[in-house]
């Protein structure tokens, strides 16, 4: 006895994925039936080929549920945010941690200067005071190497006592935030400790990072280089510009230059009275 289907139920049941067993397999017990059963002969062969072609995709039904596998995905999905969320709290922490400056100890630029070949009117002592991106080493890269020819370009070259304080920053922006009160007590305290052991006849501040941390002060560059300075024991400064600035902006070297040039004129009006 076969189950007789009608289209709609093949149809439900095939959206259920429920497999129909194919009556075309008992189409051979048909064949030698009576000839009254022959007018059935021809709905037969409809229903193999429907029962058939319902049955096939339900095969095909079952088969695609394991390969579409909804579940997994979402799985991975949400797995994957899950490993970089602590790298960006971790990059934040340290950066907030890490928030200020510092100004390091001085470097002595130019260590194989024969001091008895040093020119007349340079003074005792400089000290330069600059922001670098390698503050270890303040002739690194191309801003390092503008600094080198403004201190040649100034003779300091020859000067057996020719020092570096670079203020490195670990954050690069600017220090105008709640951390810059800090930042710039612990620039003056290393400042004192390296004026008080070199006892410079001049300052030369590059750049405006470094002369807002010394200086203390919010004012533009334009007017910090426009008027001479004094620290807290009476060391005269210049402000100029910054090697890295005048790379990006090479008009202004002349500018630079007289900048330089009226800090030599002080160290020797200094050194002549």
């Amino acid at each position: 006895m076969s189950l007789q289907l009608d289209a709609r139920q093949r149809a439900m049941l095939q959206e259920m994925g429920i497999t129909i067993w194919q009556p075309a397999e008992k189409a051979p017990a048909r064949t030698p039936m009576s000839k009254s059963a022959l007018s059935h002969e021809s709905s037969a062969p409809r229903h193999s080929a429907t029962n058939t072609a319902v049955l096939n995709p339900p095969v095909a039904a079952p088969l695609q549920a394991p390969v579409a596998a909804p579940a997994p995905a979402p799985v991975v999905a949400r797995a994957a945010p899950a490993h970089p969320a602590p790298a960006p709290s971790t990059s934040a922490n340290a950066a907030a941690a890490g928030n200020g400056s510092q100004l390091r100890a001085p470097q002595l630029l130019y260590p194989n200067v024969d001091a008895s070949q040093t020119p007349a009117g340079l003074g005792s002592s400089w000290l330069v005071i600059l922001e670098t991106a390698t503050p270890d080493e303040p002739f690194g890269g191309d801003s390092g190497k503008l600094l080198d020819n403004m201190l040649r370009a100034m003779q300091l070259h020859r000067h057996p006592r020719t020092y570096a304080c670079v203020l490195a920053r670990n954050n690069p922006a600017d220090g105008g935030g709640g951390g810059g009160a800090q930042s710039e007590a612990r620039a003056e305290t290393t400042l004192t400790q390296a004026i008080a052991e070199l006892r410079p006849d001049m300052v030369l501040i590059l750049g405006l990072g470094a002369a807002r941390a010394i200086l203390d002060s919010r004012e533009p560059l334009g007017r910090l280089r426009a008027v001479p300075h004094q620290l807290a024991d009476g060391t005269p400064a210049v402000v100029s510009y910054d090697p890295a600035y005048l790379l990006r902006a090479p008009d202004a070297k002349g500018s630079a230059w007289a900048d330089l040039c009226r800090a030599l004129a002080v160290v020797r009006k200094s050194a002549a009275t």
